[in-house]
């Protein structure tokens, strides 16, 4: 835990993700000192199976990835404290930020890098199963199955274009629904029907997973080819996700009709002194990969040393 006692940094940093780290990073070869709060530091990118898709590692545990980065940022004089910030105030000229520990932090800037959740099936087994055959990024996860037989559930945008995407490299793919007509962009519809390896069910919902050691199999609400199971080796849950953005409604930044974080091209908000990055903004396209929130939060840090300076000259 940092000294915090008469200490003000120029940037807290709320949120201890990709896109935290990198600003981090950043501000710190900028000669910005800086902290990195947040309850899980690495984020959960630590919880991916393995990340094949970020520049530089062919293929690699979620959790050391997240540890690379979080050394490099301590390394390079960031300070960090495992909790959860509550409250933000404005006093002074400076932001105030309490904790659920207790612990309160001033700072001249905020950077909000707050992540945001996999909505999830709420099935028993389904956490035992996460990195053993079940997956809420097919871009992340995709290539684990080559020639194998996977199934996706959800029926709008994120599903069909995954189900796509997962054609050209497992063997058959199954998209569960628990509607009667796909939904979103008609391009992907048309791709995912002329696809002869995917196959859609439809008014369907999973109501088990089951294995042992990894998944072996799902249990369908309704019978399919005269079962009621089916034996897949990945199941890739793409019904969509949540911005975190309490923090963010709470001190009256500008959220758009999803509930993500407003931002410009700085990565500022709507309020001064407050920048945002990473999953829980409606930048980079919504793409919420681990290069896309890196990126986000170098942008921020950037933007804050930019803002110092023009403040202090």
């Amino acid at each position: 835990m940092p000294d915090k006692i008469n200490k003000t940094y120029d940037v807290a940093i709320i949120g201890s993700g990709p896109a935290g780290l990198s600003a981090s990073i950043y501000a710190s070869r900028y000669r910005l000192s800086n902290i990195v709060i947040g309850e899980m530091l690495g984020g959960s990118i630590s919880d991916a199976h393995r990340v094949c898709n970020y520049p530089g590692f062919i293929d690699t545990p979620g959790i050391d990835l997240s540890q690379n980065f979080l050394k490099q940022a301590e390394h390079l004089g960031g300070e960090f404290s495992q909790e959860l910030v509550t409250k933000i105030l404005k006093k002074d000229n400076l932001f105030l930020l309490e904790t659920e520990s207790q612990n309160t932090y001033y700072s001249k800037t905020i950077i909000l890098t707050l992540g945001s959740s996999r909505n999830k099936l709420g099935l028993p087994n389904e956490d035992f199963f996460l990195g053993k055959g079940v997956s809420y990024c097919a871009t992340c996860d995709a290539m684990f199955f080559r020639e194998k037989r996977v199934a996706v559930v959800g029926g709008s945008n994120a599903a069909t274009m995954s189900a796509s995407m997962l054609s050209d490299i497992a063997s058959e793919v199954y998209i569960i629904y628990r509607g009667t007509e796909l939904r979103g962009d008609q391009v992907w519809i048309e791709d995912v029907k002329e696809k002869s390896n995917i196959k859609i069910i439809y008014s369907t919902t999973v109501v088990s997973l089951e294995g042992g050691s990894k998944l072996e199999r799902i249990k369908l609400s309704n019978r399919y080819n005269n079962s009621e199971y089916l034996e897949i080796d990945g199941l890739f849950i793409e019904i969509g996700s949540v911005p975190n953005a309490d923090l963010a409604q709470q001190i009256g930044v500008k959220l758009d009709r999803e509930n993500y974080i407003v931002v410009s091209e700085d990565q500022s908000t709507s309020l001064e002194g407050i920048w945002a990055a990473g999953d829980c903004t409606n930048s980079s396209n919504k793409f919420s990969q681990v290069v896309t929130a890196a990126s986000e939060g170098a942008i921020a840090a950037n933007s804050i040393f930019a803002f110092i300076k023009k403040k202090t000259v």
